[in-house]
């Protein structure tokens, strides 16, 4: 997976210990974040879909998309993570076009890997 290398000295990130839930399945999704240190799973009906570790995002879907959340999103170990909203994912689009290409192959590849599994 790409990582995203803009979060790394990120003073607003936040700490969850191992087992932690960030969010829930059908949450609203106002933010997508990025995995600073340690490891998040990705999680629907039990089922883990993807291990997201340091440079990864996650929660994307629900904050482009504006739906609510089709998973969970659960510490899998000790992690920090930054919490993007929209004004900040468009401030980054806009400043740092590479960014948007980054969050684009992201999300290509985890499409290809859903069509691919069903």
């Amino acid at each position: 997976m790409t990582g995203i290398s803009l979060f790394r000295k990120a003073s607003d990130a936040v700490p969850y210990a191992a087992g932690q839930t960030i969010f829930r399945e059908g949450d609203n999704g106002e933010h997508m974040y990025a995995v600073v240190t340690g490891e998040v799973e990705i999680v629907t009906d039990g089922k883990v879909l993807e291990t997201v570790g340091e440079g990864g995002v996650f929660g994307e879907m629900a904050l482009i998309d504006r739906n609510p959340r089709s998973a969970s999103a659960i510490a899998k170990t000790d992690c920090s993570v930054v919490a993007v909203d929209e004004k900040r994912f468009q401030f980054l689009v806009q400043q740092t076009p590479f960014f948007a290409i980054q969050m684009m192959r992201i999300l290509a590849g985890r499409l290809r890997r859903t069509t691919h599994e069903g």
